[in-house]
Protein backbone atom coordinates (compact mmCIF):
# COMPACT_ATOMS: atom_id res chain seq x y z
CA UNK A 1 0.00 0.00 0.00
CA UNK A 2 1.60 2.99 -1.01
CA UNK A 3 2.21 5.29 1.90
CA UNK A 4 2.50 9.03 0.32
CA UNK A 5 -1.58 7.83 -1.02
CA UNK A 6 -2.48 7.13 3.06
CA UNK A 7 -0.64 9.99 4.65
CA UNK A 8 -2.81 11.80 2.10
CA UNK A 9 -5.58 10.57 3.11
CA UNK A 10 -5.38 10.95 7.18
CA UNK A 11 -4.39 14.64 6.04
CA UNK A 12 -7.50 15.18 3.94
CA UNK A 13 -9.65 13.18 6.36
CA UNK A 14 -8.67 15.67 9.42
CA UNK A 15 -8.93 18.95 7.01
CA UNK A 16 -11.97 18.07 5.50
CA UNK A 17 -10.99 19.69 2.60
CA UNK A 18 -8.24 18.34 -0.38
CA UNK A 19 -7.15 22.35 -0.30
CA UNK A 20 -5.91 22.44 3.03
CA UNK A 21 -4.74 18.63 3.05
CA UNK A 22 -2.82 19.78 0.25
CA UNK A 23 -1.20 23.02 1.97
CA UNK A 24 -0.14 21.00 4.67
CA UNK A 25 1.60 18.27 2.66
CA UNK A 26 3.34 21.13 0.41
CA UNK A 27 1.88 19.17 -2.61
CA UNK A 28 -1.09 20.73 -5.25
CA UNK A 29 -4.75 19.60 -4.80
CA UNK A 30 -4.73 17.85 -7.99
CA UNK A 31 -1.92 15.60 -6.15
CA UNK A 32 -4.27 15.17 -3.62
CA UNK A 33 -7.00 13.94 -5.66
CA UNK A 34 -4.82 11.25 -7.59
CA UNK A 35 -3.44 9.88 -4.47
CA UNK A 36 -7.03 9.72 -2.79
CA UNK A 37 -8.55 8.38 -6.12
CA UNK A 38 -5.49 5.56 -6.63
CA UNK A 39 -5.91 4.72 -3.09
CA UNK A 40 -9.72 4.15 -3.35
CA UNK A 41 -9.22 2.23 -6.71
CA UNK A 42 -6.70 -0.03 -4.45
CA UNK A 43 -9.75 -0.74 -1.97
CA UNK A 44 -12.51 -0.87 -4.34
CA UNK A 45 -14.50 1.47 -2.11
CA UNK A 46 -14.74 5.27 -1.83
CA UNK A 47 -13.31 7.49 0.97
CA UNK A 48 -14.76 10.78 0.54
CA UNK A 49 -17.72 12.45 -0.48
CA UNK A 50 -17.72 15.63 -1.87
CA UNK A 51 -20.08 18.80 -0.61
CA UNK A 52 -20.59 22.04 -0.76
CA UNK A 53 -18.49 22.27 2.51
CA UNK A 54 -15.63 20.06 1.28
CA UNK A 55 -14.78 16.34 1.41
CA UNK A 56 -16.51 14.24 3.93
CA UNK A 57 -15.97 10.80 4.80
CA UNK A 58 -17.83 7.82 3.81
CA UNK A 59 -18.63 4.60 5.83
CA UNK A 60 -16.00 3.01 4.33
CA UNK A 61 -13.75 5.96 4.41
CA UNK A 62 -14.35 6.19 8.72
CA UNK A 63 -13.76 2.41 9.15
CA UNK A 64 -10.27 2.71 7.31
CA UNK A 65 -8.98 6.24 9.05
CA UNK A 66 -7.78 4.88 12.33
CA UNK A 67 -6.49 1.67 10.40
CA UNK A 68 -4.66 4.19 8.06
CA UNK A 69 -3.15 6.26 11.02
CA UNK A 70 -1.74 3.34 12.88
CA UNK A 71 -0.62 2.20 9.24
CA UNK A 72 1.46 5.49 9.78
CA UNK A 73 2.59 5.09 13.13
CA UNK A 74 4.07 1.65 12.55
CA UNK A 75 6.28 3.61 9.29
CA UNK A 76 7.17 5.92 11.98
CA UNK A 77 8.51 3.21 14.47
CA UNK A 78 9.86 1.02 11.65
CA UNK A 79 12.04 4.20 10.41
CA UNK A 80 13.21 5.24 14.03
CA UNK A 81 14.03 1.34 14.67
CA UNK A 82 16.97 1.37 12.13
CA UNK A 83 17.97 5.07 12.48
CA UNK A 84 21.32 6.29 13.76
CA UNK A 85 21.04 8.14 16.72
CA UNK A 86 17.27 7.03 16.90
CA UNK A 87 16.28 3.53 17.77
CA UNK A 88 17.49 1.86 20.65
CA UNK A 89 21.24 0.35 21.36
CA UNK A 90 21.11 -3.24 20.46
CA UNK A 91 23.04 -5.76 23.25
CA UNK A 92 23.26 -9.01 23.28
CA UNK A 93 24.05 -11.30 25.91
CA UNK A 94 24.07 -15.10 26.58
CA UNK A 95 21.37 -14.94 29.39
CA UNK A 96 19.77 -12.82 32.07
CA UNK A 97 20.93 -14.02 35.20
CA UNK A 98 24.66 -13.01 34.04
CA UNK A 99 27.40 -10.80 35.08
CA UNK A 100 26.39 -9.40 31.91
CA UNK A 101 23.27 -8.31 32.55
CA UNK A 102 24.48 -6.92 35.69
CA UNK A 103 26.37 -4.94 33.89
CA UNK A 104 24.04 -3.59 31.42
CA UNK A 105 21.73 -2.73 34.61
CA UNK A 106 23.74 -0.58 35.94
CA UNK A 107 24.35 1.40 32.59
CA UNK A 108 20.73 1.91 32.41
CA UNK A 109 20.58 3.52 35.76
CA UNK A 110 23.22 5.51 34.76
CA UNK A 111 21.80 6.54 31.64
CA UNK A 112 18.32 6.11 31.47
CA UNK A 113 17.81 8.26 28.96
CA UNK A 114 19.59 5.72 26.20
CA UNK A 115 16.83 3.29 24.91
CA UNK A 116 17.77 -0.28 24.94
CA UNK A 117 16.98 -3.32 23.39
CA UNK A 118 18.71 -6.74 24.82
CA UNK A 119 18.79 -9.64 23.11
CA UNK A 120 20.02 -13.27 24.18
CA UNK A 121 21.47 -15.08 21.33
CA UNK A 122 23.12 -18.65 21.68
CA UNK A 123 26.68 -18.44 20.24
CA UNK A 124 29.83 -16.54 19.60
CA UNK A 125 29.09 -16.91 16.19
CA UNK A 126 25.89 -16.24 16.10
CA UNK A 127 26.53 -12.68 17.78
CA UNK A 128 29.47 -12.15 15.47
CA UNK A 129 27.04 -12.55 12.65
CA UNK A 130 25.01 -10.50 14.12
CA UNK A 131 27.37 -7.26 14.53
CA UNK A 132 28.82 -7.47 11.27
CA UNK A 133 25.09 -7.02 9.77
CA UNK A 134 24.19 -4.51 12.05
CA UNK A 135 21.42 -6.49 13.62
CA UNK A 136 23.06 -5.71 17.08
CA UNK A 137 25.47 -2.73 18.45
CA UNK A 138 27.30 -5.10 20.83
CA UNK A 139 27.65 -8.28 22.44
CA UNK A 140 29.26 -9.72 26.00
CA UNK A 141 31.16 -12.54 25.35
CA UNK A 142 34.52 -14.69 26.58
CA UNK A 143 36.23 -13.54 22.72
CA UNK A 144 37.06 -15.45 20.48
CA UNK A 145 38.19 -19.50 20.81
CA UNK A 146 41.55 -22.20 20.59
CA UNK A 147 41.94 -21.35 16.46
CA UNK A 148 39.35 -19.04 15.88
CA UNK A 149 40.44 -14.93 16.27
CA UNK A 150 37.99 -12.53 16.19
CA UNK A 151 37.29 -10.95 12.40
CA UNK A 152 39.78 -7.85 11.69
CA UNK A 153 36.05 -6.05 11.99
CA UNK A 154 35.48 -7.00 14.74
CA UNK A 155 36.78 -4.67 17.93
CA UNK A 156 36.61 -5.92 21.48
CA UNK A 157 37.83 -4.75 24.94
CA UNK A 158 37.80 -7.06 28.00
CA UNK A 159 35.36 -5.61 30.84
CA UNK A 160 35.04 -8.04 33.58
CA UNK A 161 36.53 -10.98 34.77
CA UNK A 162 34.16 -12.88 37.38
CA UNK A 163 35.53 -15.35 39.40
CA UNK A 164 33.86 -18.68 39.48
CA UNK A 165 32.82 -19.98 42.93
CA UNK A 166 31.81 -23.85 43.80
CA UNK A 167 28.09 -24.58 44.92
CA UNK A 168 27.55 -27.25 47.14
CA UNK A 169 24.55 -28.51 48.78
CA UNK A 170 24.84 -28.97 52.88
CA UNK A 171 26.05 -32.32 52.58
CA UNK A 172 28.75 -32.23 50.53
CA UNK A 173 32.33 -33.06 51.69
CA UNK A 174 33.74 -29.55 50.71
CA UNK A 175 30.23 -27.83 52.13
CA UNK A 176 32.29 -26.33 55.43
CA UNK A 177 35.04 -25.02 53.59
CA UNK A 178 35.42 -21.23 53.64
CA UNK A 179 37.68 -21.49 50.33
CA UNK A 180 39.12 -24.29 48.20
CA UNK A 181 41.23 -24.64 45.98
CA UNK A 182 41.55 -25.84 42.75
CA UNK A 183 43.91 -28.44 43.84
CA UNK A 184 41.36 -29.81 46.27
CA UNK A 185 38.53 -29.99 43.99
CA UNK A 186 40.19 -33.10 41.78
CA UNK A 187 38.38 -36.16 42.38
CA UNK A 188 35.23 -34.11 43.30
CA UNK A 189 32.53 -34.40 40.61
CA UNK A 190 31.50 -30.87 39.30
CA UNK A 191 27.87 -31.00 37.51
CA UNK A 192 27.51 -28.72 34.64
CA UNK A 193 24.65 -29.31 32.29
CA UNK A 194 24.49 -27.52 29.05
CA UNK A 195 27.82 -27.25 28.17
CA UNK A 196 27.37 -27.64 24.42
CA UNK A 197 30.43 -28.69 22.24
CA UNK A 198 31.64 -25.51 19.91
CA UNK A 199 30.17 -22.86 22.30
CA UNK A 200 32.91 -20.96 24.27
CA UNK A 201 31.94 -21.54 27.81
CA UNK A 202 32.51 -25.18 26.30
CA UNK A 203 36.04 -24.33 25.45
CA UNK A 204 36.49 -22.53 28.38
CA UNK A 205 35.48 -25.59 30.23
CA UNK A 206 37.81 -28.02 28.81
CA UNK A 207 40.60 -25.83 29.37
CA UNK A 208 40.10 -25.63 32.65
CA UNK A 209 39.73 -29.70 33.04
CA UNK A 210 43.35 -29.99 31.11
CA UNK A 211 44.63 -27.34 33.45
CA UNK A 212 44.10 -28.50 36.58
CA UNK A 213 42.74 -32.40 36.14
CA UNK A 214 39.19 -32.06 36.79
CA UNK A 215 35.97 -33.74 36.56
CA UNK A 216 33.06 -31.80 35.06
CA UNK A 217 30.64 -33.77 33.73
CA UNK A 218 27.64 -32.59 31.44
CA UNK A 219 25.73 -35.38 31.00
CA UNK A 220 21.12 -34.56 31.62
CA UNK A 221 19.12 -32.10 29.59
CA UNK A 222 19.64 -28.12 30.95
CA UNK A 223 16.60 -27.60 32.55
CA UNK A 224 17.77 -24.28 33.75
CA UNK A 225 19.57 -22.84 37.15
CA UNK A 226 16.34 -23.60 39.50
CA UNK A 227 16.53 -26.97 38.64
CA UNK A 228 20.36 -27.39 38.85
CA UNK A 229 20.69 -26.04 42.93
CA UNK A 230 17.73 -28.72 43.46
CA UNK A 231 19.50 -31.30 42.32
CA UNK A 232 23.22 -29.80 44.07
CA UNK A 233 20.81 -29.08 47.37
CA UNK A 234 19.82 -33.00 47.36
CA UNK A 235 22.58 -35.07 46.08
CA UNK A 236 25.62 -34.86 48.36
CA UNK A 237 28.28 -35.98 45.16
CA UNK A 238 27.74 -33.21 43.27
CA UNK A 239 28.74 -29.60 43.03
CA UNK A 240 28.62 -26.82 40.40
CA UNK A 241 30.59 -23.81 38.95
CA UNK A 242 28.96 -20.26 38.75
CA UNK A 243 30.13 -16.93 38.32
CA UNK A 244 30.37 -14.78 41.44
CA UNK A 245 27.47 -12.03 39.89
CA UNK A 246 25.06 -15.01 38.54
CA UNK A 247 21.94 -13.67 40.19
CA UNK A 248 20.03 -16.85 42.08
CA UNK A 249 17.49 -17.29 44.57
CA UNK A 250 16.61 -20.68 45.81
CA UNK A 251 14.44 -21.61 48.82
CA UNK A 252 16.19 -21.36 52.39
CA UNK A 253 16.07 -25.09 52.64
CA UNK A 254 18.41 -25.60 50.63
CA UNK A 255 21.20 -24.81 52.19
CA UNK A 256 23.42 -24.33 49.58
CA UNK A 257 27.21 -23.34 50.00
CA UNK A 258 29.01 -20.52 47.31
CA UNK A 259 33.05 -21.38 48.47
CA UNK A 260 34.94 -18.93 47.02
CA UNK A 261 37.97 -20.87 44.15
CA UNK A 262 41.53 -19.76 44.99
CA UNK A 263 45.05 -20.64 43.64
CA UNK A 264 44.44 -20.02 41.42
CA UNK A 265 41.03 -18.50 41.07
CA UNK A 266 39.28 -19.50 37.99
CA UNK A 267 38.13 -16.35 36.52
CA UNK A 268 35.60 -16.10 33.02
CA UNK A 269 36.31 -13.16 30.94
CA UNK A 270 33.76 -11.07 30.01
CA UNK A 271 34.54 -8.83 26.35
CA UNK A 272 32.33 -6.00 24.63
CA UNK A 273 32.24 -6.99 21.29
CA UNK A 274 31.33 -4.42 18.51
CA UNK A 275 32.06 -3.39 15.10
CA UNK A 276 34.61 -0.88 14.41
CA UNK A 277 32.24 1.24 11.99
CA UNK A 278 29.28 0.74 13.98
CA UNK A 279 28.36 4.97 14.37
CA UNK A 280 25.64 4.55 17.15
CA UNK A 281 26.71 7.36 19.22
CA UNK A 282 25.66 5.38 22.74
CA UNK A 283 28.05 2.57 21.80
CA UNK A 284 30.28 5.15 22.49
CA UNK A 285 28.75 5.98 25.70
CA UNK A 286 28.43 2.28 26.75
CA UNK A 287 32.15 1.64 26.00
CA UNK A 288 33.29 4.83 28.22
CA UNK A 289 30.98 3.75 31.23
CA UNK A 290 31.71 0.19 31.09
CA UNK A 291 35.57 1.57 31.23
CA UNK A 292 35.02 3.81 34.37
CA UNK A 293 33.14 1.16 36.28
CA UNK A 294 34.25 -2.50 36.00
CA UNK A 295 37.02 -3.61 38.03
CA UNK A 296 38.98 -4.85 34.78
CA UNK A 297 40.94 -8.35 34.20
CA UNK A 298 44.14 -10.02 35.00
CA UNK A 299 44.50 -9.43 38.72
CA UNK A 300 47.69 -11.39 40.24
CA UNK A 301 46.27 -15.07 41.25
CA UNK A 302 43.45 -15.80 38.63
CA UNK A 303 42.80 -17.97 35.52
CA UNK A 304 41.66 -17.84 32.30
CA UNK A 305 42.48 -20.16 29.27
CA UNK A 306 45.44 -19.30 27.17
CA UNK A 307 43.26 -18.10 24.09
CA UNK A 308 41.35 -15.27 26.05
CA UNK A 309 42.66 -11.64 24.55
CA UNK A 310 44.23 -9.89 27.52
CA UNK A 311 43.22 -6.26 26.33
Amino acid sequence: MDLDAVRTFVAAAEAGQFQEAAAELAVTQQAVSKRIAALERNLGVRLFTRTARGAELTIDGQAFLPHARELLRVAERAVASVRTGHRPLRVDMIASRTAASGLMRAFHRAHPEIELDVVMLFDVETALAAIRSGTIDASFRAVAMPGRPLPEDIQSVRVLDEQLQLFTGPAHALASARSVTVAQLAGHRIWIPGLVPGTEWAAYYDDLVAEFGLTIEATGPNFGSDALLDTIADTPALATFMGEHTRLVWPAGHGLRRIPVTDPTPVYPHSLLWHRDNPHPALATLRTHLATTTTGHGAPGTWVPSWVLPH
